[in-house]
């Protein structure tokens, strides 16, 4: 598996394979998947697998309806989630009806699968499994989370306050979300949820606004500073990390004062979506100093 970049998704490269669209159109039942998974949406992205993958393992599969191999496999899975009695959550993406969340996890073909587990992606395949390989993915799985006996849900003591974050995240109300957060961290300044959902609920807030064409409109005036800005936010929404931190690198070299300080706090800002160690946002601090100085 390639490694993760942030929770925002692995770090796969390449556009989803949408090929199925030359089929037939699936029926309703079809679309909406087996039931028992949870159908994430842009809205519902943050609280049911970022969040909710602190709690349980989530099994994230990116399919579409039009691919037979797609439907069975959220069919195995969804009797493997019931036969393990809520020890992990089966999430479904339908790439054709939620691109942007598919471009997020960076998806190359269809069916794919990917296991989230405290807001990183841990494990990924791609394509169909016989049942048995299943069965083995998801026991090593819940192995690596912590939860070797798989089965049973143990009922969790959830602060009232953080509920009623999650549940603003979940009706898809970034605004009361955020303030529901930064009421939290207020009050717990070291809280890791609040402090990860807050950077990213603003990032996606933000970056889901601009236009698929803000990448071609910055190239063509690279000295603008908010054209830069949503170039970089698209082209970490698809992955392109480093491309986005070395466009604004190249800026901070071209600007001075306080448009300078500008375009270094919002590096900064997109340097903080990410594990510090990651190798792109060690390459990016060290490129950025050298601009500064």
């Amino acid at each position: 598996m390639t490694r993760p970049r942030s929770s925002l998704g692995p770090a796969l490269a390449g556009a989803v394979d949408l090929s199925a669209l030359k089929q037939p159109p699936p029926s309703q039942a079809a679309a909406a998947g087996p039931s028992g998974a949870v159908q994430v949406t842009e809205a519902n992205l943050e609280a049911e697998v970022l969040v909710r993958s602190g709690e349980k393992p989530v099994v994230v599969l990116l399919w579409t309806p039009r691919s037979e191999a797609s439907a069975a496999l959220g069919d195995a899975f969804a009797e493997l989630a019931a036969a393990d009695g809520g020890s992990w959550v089966l999430a479904m993406v339908n790439v054709d009806t939620t691109p942007r969340v598919a471009q997020m996890f960076g998806v190359q073909a269809v069916p794919t699968v990917v296991a989230v587990v405290g807001g990183q992606p841990v494990a990924s395949f791609q394509g169909p499994q016989p049942p048995e390989q299943l069965r083995r993915w998801i026991d090593s799985l819940l192995q690596a989370a912590g939860n070797p006996g798989g089965g049973g849900d143990e009922a969790e003591q959830v602060d009232p306050e953080v509920e009623a974050a999650r549940a603003h995240l979940d009706n898809g109300d970034f605004d009361a979300a955020l303030a529901a957060y930064r009421a939290i961290l207020a009050a717990k300044p070291n809280d890791a949820e609040a402090t990860g959902a807050i950077r990213q609920i603003s990032f996606l807030q933000r970056a889901t606004t601009h236009s698929p064409d803000a990448v071609a409109a910055a190239d063509a005036a690279p000295d603008a500073i908010e054209a830069a800005f949503a170039a970089a936010d698209v082209e970490i929404l698809q992955q392109s990390v480093a491309p986005a931190f070395n466009r604004l690198i190249a800026l901070v070299k071209r600007t001075a004062g306080d448009d300078r300080t500008k375009v270094r706090t919002r590096l900064i800002e997109l340097f903080e979506l990410f594990d510090a160690a990651d190798p792109d946002v060690i390459a990016g601090r060290r490129n950025l100093a050298n601009a500064l100085y």
